[in-house]
């Protein structure tokens, strides 16, 4: 059975990024400065520049500027160093890897899970092929299991024809995190790798990972996940010659000569997660607050276990004393009758089932929480830098927002249910690098406020400060490229801004999910899909395009004015939101890109 993917399979992932103290001292001075300017500017901001005939517009925009000076902040502090974990050879027996006196030592046992629901079997089957090729020096343990939580005789029969152990259950509740709990519950591996149905793990993951667990606190190791499917997309050289044969093609070449190299349909979903893996979270290790992210993770059994019990408990007697609190209030009696205290515990028993993973959406990050909140237990996380596994990409617009839903949505609900900030048990620097999280999940509001604001001004020459006056623009640039000095710093080279584009050009998606999570509406758990989902997909970048089509319109409508010499119409406010409206403008393209884009297979060109 053949793949869209064969044709990437020979790719191999970059190595991690190299650390460089000059460089991370460059990059904390430029910090500073962006920060202690920022700050002036905010200063300044709300306490001489805003217009107070326009307060209803001047308001929410610098509570907007405000809001992302402090994601600013907080992002600079999970930027601030790298410190990687020392590496270590790995560990053959239980011995080398737990803090007490084993009496009859053993070989390591490893469990290698793939949970599966409705993936094509034969895609999993590549997945189980490069696990069973994961390389075994240390001569431990390795078992590897198929988990079907879609009962399909289909997926029990590769699981056999690839001697590997299939586990199915009735029902499917709690769904992938039930899943992983049914496992756990019936294999008793040492170190659980967990794998999506579409993760193929490298032969190094376990020698290059087991040895953090001689630290006897390492609870879990995440590793980079890796898009190996990701469109190289065509030079600009072939599009323009395509389309306007020889001369096309002497632009092109002249363009890339003044900006450098570029590709057209190259990552259109921004989906390459090395500016996440491999500048962001591996800058949490110093603080032990980098968290897991589901697969291509390698997982202590004892941790995740002991934590859960001790998780459940505290429910139970929550549940319990709430109970009690309530019968309280209704009798006016203190001392409860021990009959009903017993019928009580046994209601709240029932209301409660222990899982090793919380029952949802993003158990992953949920599971890091409550490990490194454990207050007896000092629970480390280590994010590796090195990729071990390679998984697929979205491959369509559907996909790419289902996906990016459930992130933004799991992680506003864990902030609004059980928020990791004000949980016990967590360090000062963890909580920040968890509020760095959640707060650029609420960056949907004002960057929808950023994409609207400068319309205010095309259309009606209404401005959100006194005057686009000399002081203003002393304020704001500055900060601007400051700010961007510091960022191209330290991002360690790699291309910021698609990943910012595409930050902005997310807004819908992400005040879709802070709504749900405010209306107390469960965030579903579909399973994100591995193939392209044919059809159009341009009706979910529809308010992109509004802003788009309105941007352009009152661009043009402000110069005309402009240039019939309208009074409220000045040269700094037009130019200003002009250029403010141009930059929206190509951030939000990239969506209705990535809407129209098509495999090359399927147009002949990728575009």
């Amino acid at each position: 059975m053949s793949f869209y993917f064969e044709k990437y399979e020979s790719r191999q992932p970059e190595p991690p990024l190299e650390h460089n103290d000059a460089r991370e001292l460059l990059w904390q001075f430029l910090a500073v400065m962006a920060l202690t300017v920022g700050g002036w500017y905010i200063i300044w901001r709300w306490t001489s520049s805003l217009n107070f005939d326009a307060l209803w517009y001047a308001i929410p925009l610098v509570v907007a500027e405000t809001g992302a000076y402090i994601g600013l902040i907080l992002f600079t502090f999970n930027l601030w160093k790298v410190k990687d974990t020392a590496k270590q050879s790995p560990p053959s027996f239980l011995s080398e890897v737990v803090n007490y006196e084993v009496d009859n030592d053993r070989p390591i046992n490893v469990d290698i899970y793939f949970p599966t629901y409705d993936e094509d079997p034969e895609l999993v089957r590549l997945s189980i092929k490069d696990a069973k090729k994961v390389r075994n020096p240390m001569n431990i343990n390795i078992n590897i299991h198929v988990l079907d939580d879609g009962s399909r005789e289909s997926m029990q029969l590769v699981a056999e024809e690839e001697s590997v152990n299939y586990i199915k259950r009735e029902g499917n509740i709690g769904f992938k995190a039930g899943n992983l709990r049914n496992a756990m519950e019936q294999t008793g591996g040492d170190f659980i790798v967990i794998c999506d149905a579409d993760t193929r793990p490298f032969p190094s993951i376990l020698e290059n990972t087991l040895g953090y667990f001689k630290d006897s606190d390492v609870a879990w190791v995440q590793t980079p996940q890796w898009f190996f499917d990701i469109p190289e997309g065509k030079t600009l050289d072939d599009v323009l010659e395509k389309y306007l044969s020889k001369p096309g093609k002497y632009f092109a070449h002249f363009v890339q000569k003044v900006v450098g190299p570029i590709k057209i349909g190259h990552d259109p979903f921004v989906n390459d997660p090395k500016m996440f893996y491999d500048v962001i979270q591996r800058r949490r290790n110093w603080c032990n607050a980098s968290f897991c992210c589901g697969a291509g993770s390698i997982h202590r059994r004892e941790a995740v276990m002991e934590t859960a019990l001790k998780a459940y408990a505290e429910q139970l007697d929550s549940d319990v004393e709430n109970i009690k609190k309530k019968l309280n209030k209704i009798t006016g009696e203190k001392n409860i009758d021990k009959n009903l205290v017993e019928l009580i515990n046994r209601e709240a028993l029932m209301d409660n089932e222990f899982t090793p993973y919380r029952f949802h959406v993003s158990e992953d990050i949920y599971t890091s929480v409550i490990l490194h909140s454990d207050p007896d237990r000092n629970w480390k996380s280590v994010m590796h830098p090195q990729v071990e596994s390679k998984m697929l990409s979205p491959q369509d617009l559907l996909t790419w927002t289902i996906q990016r839903f459930k992130y933004a949505g799991g992680t506003l609900d864990i902030a609004k249910n059980d928020n990791p900030v004000f949980r016990k048990g967590m360090s000062l620097p963890q909580r920040l690098m968890y509020a760095t999280t959640v707060w650029s999940y609420l960056g949907g509001i004002w960057n929808a406020i950023f994409l609207t604001a400068p319309l205010i001004y095309l259309f009606f020459a209404i401005s959100p400060v006194e005057s686009y006056s000399m002081d203003f623009f002393k304020h704001i640039i500055p900060f601007l490229i400051l700010t961007e000095l510091a960022f191209m710093v330290g991002g360690w080279g790699l291309a910021g801004y698609p990943s910012k584009a595409s930050y902005l050009a997310f807004f819908p998606t992400n005040l879709r999910a802070l709504w749900t999570v405010i209306k107390g509406e469960k965030i579903s758990f579909p399973v994100t899909p591995k193939d392209r989902q044919e059809g159009t997909f341009l009706h979910l970048a529809i308010p992109q395009t509004v802003i788009i089509v309105l941007t352009a319109i009152g661009i043009v409508y402000a110069w005309s004015q402009y240039s019939l010499e309208h009074p409220s119409f000045d040269i700094n406010g037009v130019l200003l939101n002009t250029f403010w409206g141009l930059n929206n403008m190509l951030a939000l393209s990239t969506i209705i890109f990535a809407a129209l884009w098509k495999p090359e297979a399927e147009e002949g060109l990728t575009v």
